[in-house]
C-alpha cells in the first residue's frame, strides 16, 4: 500500500495533477472564510458560537454543502448547491423537453450544449438564492427566531446598493466555484465538482465531532466514532454492490472482419439514485416550514394560526417521529422516481437488439425490457430502504446524542464522502495501471 502511494508521487504527471487539485482545494477553503462586503463578521461569529451552528431543513443541507460558509456569509456562502440544483433540473428536463433529450443523444457536441445550459441556470439560481440569503440575513432570521442580539444585526449597511453588491459578490463566488470545478476536472484528479463537495463536507467533520465530545463527553464521542466506522464500512459495501445481468453478443461479419461473440454484463447498482433522493426529500420537507415562517403574524387576539403552530411542532424539528416517517417515505418514493428517469429499460433493450446482444433465456426486444424493469424494480427496494435508513442517522443522533443535523456519519454527508472517495481512488488506480501495470488497490 505504501509503495503504491510512493509510486503516485514518483509519477510526474500524476503528481502534478494531485498538487494542482490540492491547490484549488486550498483556495476554495480560503474563500469559505472571506466575509462578503458589509457583513458584520464579529456578530456572525458571536451568533455562531451562541447558537452552535444549529439549523434545520434545507438550510442545514446548503450549509453542509458549503462547508459551513453559508452561516458565515462568506463570498462562497452558496457553495456548490446552485450547480447541483441546476444539474438535477437539466437532467429532469430531458424527460419533458424533447430538444434536451435529442442533445443528450448527439454525443459530445450535445453534451457540451447541455453543460452550457447548466452554467446559465447555475448563475440564475445563484442570483435567486443570494437574494434570498441577503434578505434573510437582513431580517435577522438566518439563525431562526432567537433573542440573541448579535443574530439580529448581521449587516453593517442595509442600503439597497449595499445589498446589490452583496448579491453580485455571492453570485460571482458561485461562478468562481464552478470554474474551479471545471479546472480540477480538466487538469486535476477526479470530477471537480465532486471533489469540492467532498472537501466542503469533510471540513465540517472535525467541528461536528469536537462539539459531540464537548457536549456529551469522551465516552459518547468514542461510541459515535466506532458507530461511524461501522456505518462507513457498510456504506462502502452497499455502494459497491451490484446485480450483474449477463449479456451475450452474436457474431456478425462486417466486411472481412468478425465482430461480436463476446460475453459481458449490465451492472445495476443497488443504490442507482445516489444522494439525489435525500436532497429532494429535504427540499420538499422544508417548503411547509418556509411557508409557515412567512405566516406568523398573530390575529386580533394575538394568536398564531393553528396550521402554522402544527407545522412548527411536527415538521420543523428533525427529532419528531412524524418528521422522520415523512422523510423516510419521501426518500423511498423519490428513489423510485429518479431511478425510473435515469435508467430506461426500453432504450437499453433497443440498443442491445441493434448490436446483436441478448440476455440468455430472454428474447430480444420487449421481453428484455420487461425483464430489466422487473430486476430494476426489485433491486431498487433495498436501495431505497438503505438510503432512508442512512438519511435518518443524523435525525436519530439529534434525538439521542444531541448532535445537530450536520452529524457527520449519516445522511448526504456519508454518501458523498464514500462515493467521491471511491471514485477518486479508482481514477488514481487506473492512471497508475497505465504507467506501472500495478494499481493502488489490490
Amino acid at each position: 500500500m505504501f509503495s503504491a502511494i510512493a509510486r503516485v508521487f514518483r509519477t510526474p504527471d500524476l503528481r502534478r495533477k494531485i498538487f494542482f487539485t490540492l491547490f484549488i482545494i486550498a483556495i476554495y477553503r480560503l474563500g469559505a472564510h472571506v466575509p462578503t462586503p458589509f457583513v458584520n463578521y464579529p456578530n456572525v461569529q458571536s451568533c455562531l458560537r451562541e447558537t452552535g451552528s444549529a439549523s434545520e431543513g434545507l438550510l442545514s443541507l446548503v450549509n453542509l454543502f458549503s462547508g459551513g460558509a453559508l452561516l458565515q456569509l462568506s463570498i462562497f456562502a452558496l457553495g456548490v448547491m446552485p450547480y447541483i440544483t441546476a444539474t438535477i433540473i437539466v437532467q429532469l428536463l430531458r424527460v419533458v423537453i424533447p430538444h434536451f433529450e435529442a442533445l443528450y443523444k448527439e454525443g459530445q457536441a450535445g453534451q457540451a450544449k447541455l453543460t452550457q445550459y447548466t452554467r446559465y441556470l447555475t448563475i440564475a439560481l445563484a442570483l435567486l438564492q443570494s437574494t434570498t440569503l441577503v434578505t434573510v440575513a437582513r431580517s435577522g432570521q438566518l439563525f431562526g427566531t432567537t433573542s440573541i442580539a448579535s443574530c439580529n444585526s448581521l449587516l453593517t449597511n442595509d442600503a439597497w446598493w449595499a445589498q446589490l453588491l452583496m448579491i453580485i459578490t455571492l453570485t460571482a463566488g458561485t461562478g468562481l466555484i464552478m470554474w474551479f470545478a471545471e479546472l480540477v476536472t480538466e487538469r486535476g484528479v477526479g470530477n471537480g465538482m465532486s471533489i469540492l463537495i467532498f472537501t466542503s463536507i469533510a471540513a465540517t467533520f472535525p467541528v461536528a465531532m469536537w462539539s459531540i465530545a464537548q457536549s456529551r463527553g469522551f465516552e459518547v464521542f468514542l461510541l459515535v466514532l466506532i458507530v461511524g466506522i461501522i456505518v462507513m464500512g457498510l456504506v462502502v459495501f452497499v455502494e459497491q454492490s451490484q446485480r450483474r445481468i449477463p449479456v451475450q453478443y452474436a457474431k456478425r461479419m462486417v466486411g472481412r472482419r468478425t465482430l461480436g461473440g463476446t460475453n459481458t454484463y449490465i451492472p445495476i447498482k443497488v443504490n442507482m439514485a445516489g444522494v439525489v433522493p435525500v436532497i429532494f426529500a429535504s427540499s420538499l420537507l422544508y417548503i411547509p416550514a418556509l411557508i409557515a415562517q412567512f405566516n406568523q403574524t398573530p390575529d386580533a387576539n394575538g394568536n398564531v394560526p393553528g396550521w402554522v403552530t402544527w407545522i412548527q411542532s411536527y415538521l420543523t424539528k428533525g427529532d419528531h417521529p412524524l418528521y422522520m416517517l415523512l422523510y423516510f417515505l419521501l426518500i423511498v418514493g423519490f428513489t423510485y422516481f429518479y431511478v425510473a428517469i435515469t435508467f430506461n429499460p426500453v432504450e437499453v433493450a433497443d440498443n442491445m437488439k441493434k448490436y446483436g446482444g441478448f440476455i440468455p433465456g430472454i428474447r430480444a426486444g420487449r421481453p428484455t425490457a420487461e425483464y430489466l424493469d422487473y430486476v430494476l424494480t426489485r433491486i431498487t427496494l433495498p436501495g431505497a430502504i438503505y438510503l432512508g435508513l442512512i438519511a435518518l442517522l443524523p435525525l436519530i443522533a439529534l434525538a439521542t446524542v444531541g448532535a445537530n443535523q450536520n452529524f457527520p456519519f449519516g445522511g448526504a454527508s456519508i454518501l458523498i464522502i464514500v462515493g467521491v472517495g471511491l471514485e477518486t481512488v479508482k481514477q488514481i488506480d487506473a492512471q497508475l495501471q497505465q504507467r506501472h501495470y500495478e494499481g493502488l488497490l489490490r
